[in-house]
């Protein structure tokens, strides 16, 4: 995996490549250059092994998207801050199918490192929220699904978000007992 400067430095070059050409009166040639610049410019913002591992995700398969994730060696230099989020993310989405407590780590670490739609910071809350509710942390949980709420406003969770307040409202609910100790006693005394 590459350094992320290095596909700057790629850019630039080409955009100098492009001016040179606009000087010897190859307009055609100039703009191509630009074009393709672009490529590499935009490739700096949003890593193509993450872009990749998406569209596996959205197929559902987790061992191809883990596959793409894997051949970013070191994210700290080859991925810019938000990438690096969603980096975690994905990770998180993944590993959270078998493993809860790496999964909360990923999460965390992606939102700490920012992701930027609010869709997905959404999807990372509500996560955290289901992980924090089944380890028996309420308060945490709610916090993390009214934040989680708030995110969504386009509505994509809605369903999720109002089934995972039904599981809390039900755990919360007081556990009733049928044919307590008292109404025992009262049939012996009858008897």
């Amino acid at each position: 995996m590459y350094n992320k400067v290095i596909k700057l430095i790629i850019a630039a070059g080409i955009i100098a490549y492009a001016v040179y050409q606009f000087t010897e009166g190859y307009i055609g040639n100039g703009i191509m250059l630009l074009l393709l610049s672009l490529i590499f410019i935009f490739l700096y913002f949003k890593n193509e092994f993450i872009l990749l591992a998406f569209l596996k995700l959205r197929k559902q398969d987790f061992e191809g998207a883990k596959a793409w994730l894997n051949k970013i060696k070191n994210p700290e230099a080859a991925l810019v801050k938000k990438q690096q989020g969603y980096f975690n993310y994905l990770h998180g989405i993944m590993v959270s199918q078998t493993n809860m407590k790496d999964a909360e780590k990923y999460f965390k670490k992606s939102i700490a490192l920012g992701l930027s739609m609010d869709h997905d910071l959404a999807m990372a809350k509500l996560n955290l929220a289901g992980i924090a509710f089944s380890k028996r942390r309420k308060q945490e949980a709610q916090k993390l699904l009214s934040e989680a709420q708030k995110l969504d406003k386009q509505g994509m969770l809605t369903d999720q978000i109002k089934m995972m307040k039904e599981n809390m409202k039900r755990a919360q609910a007081p556990t009733q007992h049928f044919g307590s100790g008292s109404s025992i006693r009262a049939q012996k005394r009858r008897g």
